[in-house]
């Protein structure tokens, strides 16, 4: 059944970017809301070393996660296996933010989570799935709100969370 690992290694590393998605869980200190959010494309999720991951945080419609980790750093990071044999991997860290030069491209910047329990567990439950491809949604998106738009976009949605705790700042 479940496993702690020491570290990952290349053959749990391997698994990792065979995924598709990714979900990341943080939590605010002290009452507020839980925020699990889906995460992609897979293509963005970086192994750094045997116990650091990272990933592109996107322009998105919230900024839990940014806000969680700027004000006390714990992080989950979720992986499922839907397809294959059956598997979850649970990454719980420390998480920091390092944020990009100008939003306006689409990235909000950087997730660099410093991992300290590594875990697996049998993953019965997840159902198997079978990929029909990437949505063009985003991608449309950001072209019709321009750099410019972007920042704006940024500015007003994602300065602070739901919880009002502060996120992505804008100079």
């Amino acid at each position: 059944m479940g496993k702690v690992h020491d570290r990952i290694d290349t053959k749990l590393a391997a698994w990792i970017g065979r995924q598709r998605l990714f979900f990341v869980g943080t939590a605010p200190a002290a009452g507020g809301h839980v925020n699990v959010s889906p995460k992609g494309p897979i293509e963005s999720f970086r192994i750094v070393d045997e116990r650091t991951v990272e990933y592109d945080d996107h322009v998105g419609s919230g900024a839990e996660t940014i806000a969680h980790l700027r004000e006390n750093g714990r992080i989950c990071v979720m992986l499922c296996a839907f397809d294959g044999p059956p598997r979850i991997v649970r990454l719980h860290g420390r998480g920091e933010v390092l944020p990009a030069d100008d939003v306006g491209e689409g990235v909000r910047g950087v997730i660099r989570v410093h991992v300290d329990r590594i875990a697996d567990s049998c993953g019965y439950g997840v159902p198997l799935m079978e990929y029909a491809g990437d949505r063009t949604q985003r991608d449309a998106w950001l072209a019709s709100k321009g750099a410019d738009g972007l920042r704006a976009y940024v500015g007003e949605k994602n300065a602070a969370s739901i919880d009002g705790l502060p996120a992505v700042p804008i100079e």
